[in-house]
């Protein structure tokens, strides 16, 4: 009988929130928030799914193949795609699931436990396909978005799948860099006003595709991959007023992005630096996409005034976290006013190695 515990980290977006289904790149990193799934042979026949902290079992036949799929169920959609890669579950484990990364938050709680029901699998039963983080990252992208034809991108796979402070460049062919595994100063505030995802995310996506569209059509030669800040005055008038924002948005978020790379690959972080993009790209989530709420709005002010360099909504928006960078002698001082603000929760977070297993034995 074997028992075999896997664990998957949240993850925090630094920079290029809504930028990944526009083909843009994105940082992001994991963070040592997880999801721990702990699985012990039975002999049943099927997988019991004991998920303590919101109180729910599931049962799952191991032979089920899922023709058809409910909304957001990724338990199933993870099974018939690792099917397609060999991996065929021939015992059933009765597993225990908890966490403590605050669920519909903006960190991923639920990549998370899909990362770490995935790495479990492979385990379990095998691939016939070499086992890297790339991979298992594909697989949760494969999951959660294609299976689901949901419109979301692969930036919370990758963080967790590879770990660290990773470098996601969205568009074809696909690519990502670990660019830091260590990042002092990192700080979660949590609103706990619930995130609205999938209409959001729909909405602006389309919105922003729309904008790209018709400068495309106005001046065939744009390529959104190599626009500049400075670019945005020359296509501005040919969109009508209500699509201005979004396609302003994109290649402001995108210039903050590239830049940030370019501090993150010098020896010597300077956190200031960090900081005052995150406030830029923040500005832009606020005042252009229009994704928070006066509770983030109140968490970033109060983190900023208590000396934060900078500070961010994280996510989808409508709710969720913000990501905090701190000068590290001051990370109590921040927590301490970002609480006063009215968070649900705030901690200091360090960077996180990525989805692994933990313990794979015989009992």
């Amino acid at each position: 009988m074997k028992k075999i515990t896997s664990l998957a980290p949240g993850r925090t977006c630094l920079f290029g929130d809504h930028q990944d289904y526009l083909g843009l790149p994105v940082i992001a990193c994991a963070i040592d928030r997880n999801i721990k799934l702990t699985a012990e042979q039975n002999d049943t026949n099927t997988f019991v799914l004991n998920m303590i902290d919101i109180g729910e079992i599931r049962v799952i036949d191991i032979d089920a193949t899922f023709d058809t799929l409910q909304p957001r169920d990724y338990f199933a959609s993870s099974l018939r795609v690792l099917r397609r890669y060999g991996c065929v579950p021939n015992v059933g484990y009765t597993i225990i699931i908890t966490g403590d990364i605050p669920i519909n938050s903006g960190t991923s709680s639920s990549s998370a436990l899909l990362m770490a029901w995935i790495r479990f699998l492979v385990d379990a039963f095998g691939v016939d396909h070499e086992v890297t983080p790339e991979f298992i990252a594909k697989v949760g992208y494969e999951s959660e978005v294609l299976e689901h034809g949901e419109p979301g991108g692969m930036m919370d796979h990758f963080s967790i799948g590879v770990g660290n402070v990773v470098y996601i460049n969205t568009k074809e062919p696909f690519s990502f860099k670990v660019i830091r595994s260590d990042l002092k100063g990192l700080i979660t505030g949590v609103s706990g006003v619930p995130k609205e995802t999938i209409g959001l995310i729909g909405e602006i996506k389309g919105n922003a595709l729309m904008s790209i569209g018709i400068v495309k059509q106005n001046f065939p030669d744009f390529d959104l991959n190599t626009s500049e800040i400075e670019d945005i005055d020359r296509y501005r008038n040919c969109l009508p007023d209500r699509l201005i924002p979004f396609f302003e948005a994109a290649l402001k978020n995108y210039h903050y992005t590239k830049e940030a790379l370019k501090e993150f690959e010098k020896p010597v972080l300077d956190l200031k630096k960090i900081g005052a993009l995150m406030n830029q790209h923040h500005e832009v989530l606020r005042d252009l996409l229009k994704i928070t709420v006066p509770r983030i709005d109140d968490m970033i002010n109060a983190a900023l005034r208590a000396g934060a360099y900078g500070a961010k909504i994280v996510g989808s928006g409508g709710g969720g976290s913000i990501v905090v960078m701190a000068n590290p002698e001051n990370e109590d001082a921040v927590i301490e006013a970002i609480l006063k603000a009215g968070a649900e929760e705030a901690y200091a977070v360090a960077v996180d190695p990525g989805v692994r297993i933990i313990e794979n034995i015989e009992i």
